[in-house]
C-alpha cells in the first residue's frame, strides 16, 4: 500500500527524509527544507536588510542549492539582500573549467551577477602547476589555503558585506572529527560557528545558511527541483585527509542517521580550559591577511613554491617566518631539509 505524505496526508510520499525519517511528498519536502533554512537564517540573524551578499559558487550541489534557496527566500520573505555569485578558478583542467560552465548557466538561470577570480591572477600559479611541483600528497593544503583567501579577495573586489558558503551539516561534522583527530583545539573551537569573522582588516564575515541541512537532503532537493549542478569530484582529492573523516561519518550515519547532528552539536558545546593557550590572531606582515604568525599560511606556501621549496608550507616552520619576512636567505642546511620531502 502506498505511503501517504505525513504532512499534507493527501499526496503519495515521494521520499523519506534522512534527517527525520518523515515520509513526504515532493512539494511538502520543498516547503520543509526551505523553511528550515529560513529558520536558521532568522534565528542566527545572519543578514540585515540592504546588505550585499556574495554566494560562494562552485557549480556543485551545495552551492547551487544555496544560490537557488537564497534567491527564493530573499524574494519570499523580503530579506532585502543584494545577491551575487562569486567563483574561484583554481586552474584544474578537466574539472574546474567544466564546473565554471555550470556556474555561468546558474548566473543566467537565477539572474545574479557573477565574479570569477583565479589562482593564476592572484598568485601566479594554477593548481595544475602546483601539483606538478608538490605531487598528490599535500596538494589539498595549498588549494584550501589559497581558496579561502581568494574568496575574501574576490569579495573585496565586489565590495560586499558578507560571504555565504554552502557548508552543510555533514561538512561541519567531518571538520569536527578532523580537528579532534589532529588535536587542533583552536580550529575545533570555532569550526562549528554559523558565522565566522576573525575581525582582521579586510576579512569579511562568512555565514553558513545550510549549516543544519543534511547532504543527502541537499541532493534530494537538487534532484527533485531539477537544478543544474556539476557532480564530478575534484581529480586531485582522492588522498585528501577529509576523505577518511567522511568515510567514518558515513559508516556512523548508516547505523544511526542522527550521528551527523550529534557530532555537530558536540562540537558546538565543547568548552576549552582557561589554561589552554590559544593562538593570538594578528595580520600577515607581507599581505595584511589575518594570521597568527608573522606570515600567513598563503604567503608561506607561495614563498615555498616560488623558491622551489614546497615543504616550506607543510608542517611547522614558524621559526623561518621572520627570515622570509625580512627577505633573508635560508641556510644550505635549511634548504636541504625543505627539499628532502617525499611527495
Amino acid at each position: 500500500m502506498p505511503i501517504q505524505c505525513s504532512k499534507c496526508t493527501e499526496q503519495r510520499a515521494a521520499l523519506k527524509r534522512p534527517k527525520t525519517g518523515q515520509s513526504l511528498c515532493k512539494e511538502c519536502f520543498f516547503i520543509v527544507f526551505e523553511e528550515e533554512i529560513h529558520h536558521t537564517i532568522v534565528s542566527a540573524q545572519l543578514f540585515k536588510p540592504g546588505e550585499t551578499v556574495a554566494i560562494g559558487a562552485s557549480g556543485g550541489k551545495d552551492s547551487t542549492v544555496l544560490a537557488h534557496v537564497m534567491k527564493v527566500l530573499n524574494e519570499r520573505y523580503k530579506y532585502g539582500l543584494n545577491l551575487m555569485l562569486l567563483s574561484v578558478d583554481e586552474g584544474i583542467t578537466g574539472y574546474r573549467d567544466d564546473s565554471l560552465e555550470t556556474v555561468k548557466r546558474n548566473q543566467e538561470q537565477y539572474d545574479l551577477p557573477l565574479k570569477i577570480v583565479s589562482y593564476e591572477e592572484l598568485y601566479g600559479w594554477t593548481m595544475d602547476a602546483i601539483v606538478k611541483q608538490v605531487g598528490m600528497k599535500n596538494n589539498c593544503t595549498f588549494c584550501g589555503v589559497f581558496r579561502r583567501q581568494a574568496l575574501d579577495r574576490g569579495a573585496k573586489l565586489l565590495n560586499v558585506d558578507k560571504i555565504c558558503t554552502g557548508h552543510n551539516a555533514d561538512d561541519l561534522a567531518e571538520t569536527v572529527l578532523m580537528n579532534v583527530l589532529r588535536g587542533d583545539i583552536a580550529r575545533l573551537r570555532r569550526c562549528t560557528a554559523i558565522t565566522t569573522s576573525s575581525g582582521g582588516e579586510g576579512v569579511l564575515p562568512r555565514c553558513k545558511p545550510l549549516k543544519y541541512a543534511y547532504e543527502k537532503e541537499i541532493v534530494l532537493y537538487a534532484y527533485f527541483k531539477k537544478l543544474d549542478y556539476f557532480s564530478t569530484e575534484c581529480i586531485y582529492s582522492p588522498n585528501a585527509y577529509r576523505g577518511h573523516a567522511r568515510a567514518f561519518l558515513k559508516d556512523l550515519e548508516s547505523v544511526r542517521p542522527s550521528a551527523i547532528m550529534a557530532v555537530l552539536h558536540s562540537g558546538e558545546n565543547l568548552s576549552i580550559k582557561e589554561s589552554v593557550k590559544m593562538p593570538v590572531q594578528g595580520t600577515c606582515g607581507r599581505c595584511g591577511y589575518i594570521s597568527s604568525q608573522a606570515l600567513c599560511k598563503a604567503c608561506v606556501l607561495l614563498e615555498g613554491l616560488n623558491r622551489g621549496l614546497p615543504r616550506l608550507g607543510i608542517g611547522k616552520h614558524h621559526r623561518l617566518h621572520e627570515k622570509l619576512l625580512s627577505q633573508q636567505p635560508l641556510s644550505s642546511a635549511e634548504e636541504r631539509k625543505l627539499k628532502a620531502v617525499d611527495f
